[in-house]
């Protein structure tokens, strides 16, 4: 019974995570209206002073933020267009939304890029562009550089995922076959005035790499996307288009992204509105309000995400034992985004695979309970936004036959958890701040005191 209270108070600081990444009020909180003038960040935008505002971007939550700027501005909105992934939609009414792929990019995005492109390269001076970004966004503006078909971003994508490159890995690459990735698209802005406003999915909320930073100075060349294929040994695996692109640009034949300093960001203003580390901290609330002690680890936390899982169930385990660092009942909780090398060809995502190698290492504790989950609510290629177990999720699972190592050597957690009953599932949350992993040891007294247990 304690462990399916453990399991409930889990849920119950996940969710509270997710309402505090609601990108709606994210917006809000940093934009507002002051009769004609809008204030973003301590920055002053005279409305009447602009001929036309356009709204552009991409992203899983950015269907969310065109819905708050709409609620802001209403009719002063010319037109607009964001791409978004598939179902991740809101009921707006100037601002078109146009669905297609994620992680990997499809013609829909193309299509959809391109429209955004021929917008903002319309605007001119007397113009404000409002450029929403969140994550996702770096699959869901896929122009390609010409001679870079489609499909050679594509193949170019699944490779970098595969190998268990990070997000700042994948996007120096992305961002040097692309067309408006890398401070592009605000490149392709001027000479209009652009405000950006972005809701980060990325270690540190660096502007350059949240959604690729296509309005954002790029501190990566040509070079480094080179680095990148080296280090993990795929240079001569991706498409020729690719590597004669990047190769291209060594040599100077091809512009790189616009550096700090660069013109190009005169009239630019990027503001983060959302991070992880927001969410982080309402998940500290509520473990708080809940009756644990809450720990907050880091919310800088990336790897290897089995490795990263056995650090986490080594410290629960010292919780437990010695009520080190933090004494039971506790509640370990980090955020950050960890990465998985594909070993096998089964069905899963990071968190899910966080949550299975976890629970192997603790098999048999009792009192204690792991989740993980993206707060996108999908985790990888599923369904599912990640997973929760217990110290007896393992001896469940061989009742039913389920051999947990050979599962996670085939990176099938999914299929793991499912008869389990332990998949986290929220649906299209219209948000992503990266994942949120929490790690339960011990009942709160008060609990027990109201026949909880």
């Amino acid at each position: 019974m304690s462990e399916t209270t453990l399991r409930r108070n889990a849920l119950s600081i996940f969710r509270a995570a997710l309402a505090a990444s609601d990108p709606v009020q994210a917006v809000l909180r940093h934009l507002r209206l002051d009769r004609d003038v809008l204030i973003a960040a301590g920055r002053r935008y005279r409305l009447k002073s602009y001929r036309r505002i356009l709204v552009v971007g991409a992203g899983k939550a950015s269907a969310a933020m065109a819905l708050a700027v709409e609620h802001l501005l209403g009719r002063r909105v010319q037109s607009g267009c964001i791409n978004v992934k598939y179902g991740h939609i809101a009921k707006l009414r100037r601002i078109g939304l146009n669905e297609c792929g994620h992680p990997v990019p499809d013609p829909a995005g193309v299509e959809g890029a391109a429209r955004i492109a021929d917008m903002v390269k319309s605007a001119g001076e007397g113009d404000l562009v409002i450029c929403l970004i969140s994550g996702g966004a770096s699959a869901l503006l896929p122009l390609p550089a010409p001679p870079v078909t489609l499909e050679e971003k594509q193949e170019t994508t699944r490779l970098l995922l595969a190998c268990g490159a990070n997000i700042h890995e994948i996007n120096a690459v992305r961002k040097h076959i692309s067309l408006l990735k890398g401070g592009q698209l605000a490149r392709l802005a001027q000479p209009a005035t652009v405000l950006s406003l972005l809701l980060s999915d990325v270690i540190g909320d660096d502007l350059d790499v949240i959604g690729s930073g296509p309005t954002a100075p790029d501190e990566s060349t040509f070079g480094t996307a080179l680095s990148v294929l080296r280090k993990y040994g795929i240079e001569r695996d991706v498409p020729a288009a690719v590597r004669n692109r990047i190769e291209e640009g060594l040599r100077g034949a091809v512009p790189d992204t616009p550096k700090p300093g660069d013109s190009t960001f005169q009239r630019v203003q990027n503001v983060v509105v959302g991070s992880n580390m927001l969410a982080v901290e309402a998940a500290q609330r509520r473990a708080r309000e809940l009756g644990f002690r809450p720990l907050v680890l880091s919310t800088f936390v990336e790897g290897e995400t089995r490795e990263i899982a056995r650090m986490h169930a080594a410290i629960l385990k010292e919780m437990s034992a010695t009520g080190r660092p933090v004494k039971p009942p506790a509640c370990l909780i980090t955020g950050g985004e960890t990465t998985v090398t594909l070993r096998g060809d089964g069905l899963g995502g990071r968190n899910q695979e966080f949550v299975l190698a976890a629970a192997l290492d603790l098999a048999g504790l009792r009192d204690v309970v792991v989740l993980s989950g993206g707060t996108d609510g999908t985790d990888g290629p599923t369904d599912a936004a990640g997973a929760i177990a217990d110290g007896h999720t393992i001896a469940r699972a061989n009742e039913l036959g389920l051999d947990a190592a050979r599962f996670l050597s085939e990176n099938n957690s999914y299929h793991f958890f499912e008869p389990l009953g332990d998949l986290v599932k929220t649906g299209p949350t219209n948000t992503n701040v990266m994942d949120i992993r929490l790690a339960l040891a011990g009942v709160p007294k008060k609990q027990k005191k109201r026949g909880v247990l």
